[in-house]
């Protein structure tokens, strides 16, 4: 199988959909639509491939087969809330963004990475919304929470590797983090202040230290649990 090696984008894919099932009203449609969502990924995983031209008859192959489990498995929460379909809508100009940046071959852009974070979020939506039927503060609530987590987790993960010299995203990423905490407290959600605290501290304590990829991805993907914890128990 052709298989995506980033894993920040599995936490992506999984926990604003998680949130949804969790926070709002968990069905068996959100089986199907799970499946439906993580091969429409893989799929899209591929199409960015065939963009920059790197796909062989192999990826092509493996293109269609996720495309069809995912519209197969798509079709019966769609049959039971057609409107889910606005969702998918929605994804399409951020969608674009990536295809454009895949084209020139700098998927590693910020703005990139941002469209991306938006469309995995907006995916979390939809799985609220295949649960209550409607999208709600909560849900937008939730939508907000995830995309400034992932954010968060794209400046530390640059400021580590690839942007590691660079004293602009230094600042640009310790200046988030802490205004996310404070942004938390100010609004009255203190306690959602404690779901983002570890990743002001890792952003700050870890910069300029010798940490491998392989150290850095294990480390994100604690806090990243941690953070998924925080606001399913709490909230």
């Amino acid at each position: 199988m052709v298989i995506p090696k980033q894993h920040g984008a599995w936490a992506m894919l999984i926990i604003p959909f998680l949130f949804g099932i969790d926070i709002g009203q968990a069905t068996w449609l959100h089986f199907l639509l799970f499946v439906a969502w993580f091969f429409l990924y893989l799929a899209t995983y591929v199409w960015t491939l065939m963009i920059k031209k790197q796909a062989t008859v192999r990826h092509q192959k493996w293109f269609a087969t996720y495309m069809l489990i995912a519209l197969i498995f798509v079709a019966f929460p769609l049959a039971y809330k057609p409107s889910l379909i606005y969702f998918g809508l929605a994804m399409i100009p951020f969608f674009i963004v990536n295809m454009y940046f895949a084209k020139k071959k700098k998927e590693r852009a910020f703005v990139n990475d941002v469209a991306a974070i938006i469309n995995f979020s907006i995916g979390g939506l939809g799985s609220y919304y295949i649960g209550t039927g409607h999208i709600d503060e909560k849900a937008l609530f939730l939508f907000i929470a995830s995309v400034l987590f992932f954010i968060g987790s794209t400046f530390y993960v640059k400021t580590m590797i690839r942007e590691k010299n660079n004293p602009r995203y230094k600042w640009a990423s310790w200046l988030f983090h802490l205004f996310v905490v404070v942004a938390c407290v100010a609004t009255g959600n203190g306690w959602l202040a404690f779901a983002y605290v570890p990743s002001a501290v890792r952003a700050i304590y870890f910069y300029g230290k010798a940490l491998s990829i392989k150290k850095v991805g294990i480390y994100e993907i604690v806090n990243a649990v941690y953070f998924a914890l925080v606001v399913m128990i709490v909230y």
